[in-house]
């Protein structure tokens, strides 16, 4: 079996040893790929460090979050470009819109994102997006963008079925993490309507872990247990589940 996580940030722990005991944890879990999109400049080179360290398992996209789109936005992008010229990445990402901390920043926001999708079109790669209470406006952009260039992960999934469908009808797979596993998310249901062959399996480590580890701290090898929930849903075996997601990441991702 061979799963993969298409959304972690276990970078964040390139400097511990906690980073070698949760990859062993993947590992053992039949967890072999790792994508790891940066947030900022400043996060580049913890995710390359741990390119490093596991080339044969760790790939990285790299992008600049909306969170992260300050005031100072076109310098960050321009550190991230150089970035992209000086490495191997698989993604453009994690970029989106975000506005559940901050309306404020809509407009660059949204600069940034079509500044970004334009650079994944230059290079041929898939987007990973990053979408926060942005929906309508996500589309909106979407649409305004789309081309047969275009395409990509909607990374943490947590929409209802049109929005599913409208974002499959853009091309986009649905990254499916730890809040299908949540009682009262709704996402289970929406998930029982997607075909397999439009989903991605996530983590979003350390954030949003699944039940059982609900309100822990996240990390990669739970994603067995986000597979296992999927399994569930759709009355097929965890082995299925793992061939379908994986054999999608490689479509989406060329590696």
């Amino acid at each position: 079996m061979l799963l993969t996580d298409t959304h972690t940030h276990i970078y964040y722990h390139v400097d511990s040893h906690t980073l070698a005991e949760q990859m062993q944890r993947c590992f053992d879990k039949d967890i072999q790929r790792l994508f790891l999109p940066n947030v900022n400049s400043a996060s580049i080179s913890a995710v390359m460090k741990t390119v490093d360290a596991y080339p044969a398992n760790c790939f990285p996209m790299l992008g600049l979050h909306p969170c992260d789109v300050k005031e100072n936005y076109q310098e960050e992008l321009a550190q991230i470009y150089t970035a992209l010229q000086q490495h191997q990445v698989y993604a453009i990402g994690e970029i989106g819109l975000d506005l559940y901390w901050d309306k404020s920043t809509l407009e660059i926001q949204k600069d940034a994102f079509r500044q970004q999708v334009q650079w994944a079109k230059d290079l041929h790669l898939p987007i990973d997006i990053h979408c926060r209470e942005a929906f309508d406006e996500l589309f909106e952009l979407l649409e305004e963008l789309k081309d047969q260039k275009l395409f990509g992960v909607l990374h943490c999934f947590t929409g209802n079925f049109a929005q599913a469908q409208q974002a499959i009808d853009l091309g986009f797979a649905l990254g499916i993490g730890g809040v299908v596993t949540f009682k009262k998310a709704g996402l289970d249901e929406v998930v029982k309507q997607i075909d397999l062959k439009h989903i991605v399996l996530e983590t979003d480590a350390p954030y949003l872990a699944p039940v059982p580890f609900r309100g822990k701290q996240n990390e990669s090898s739970y994603l067995y247990y986000i597979a296992q929930k999927i399994a569930d849903l759709k009355e097929v075996s965890i082995a299925d589940v793992a061939a379908i997601t994986t054999e999608n990441s490689k479509r989406i991702f060329g590696i």
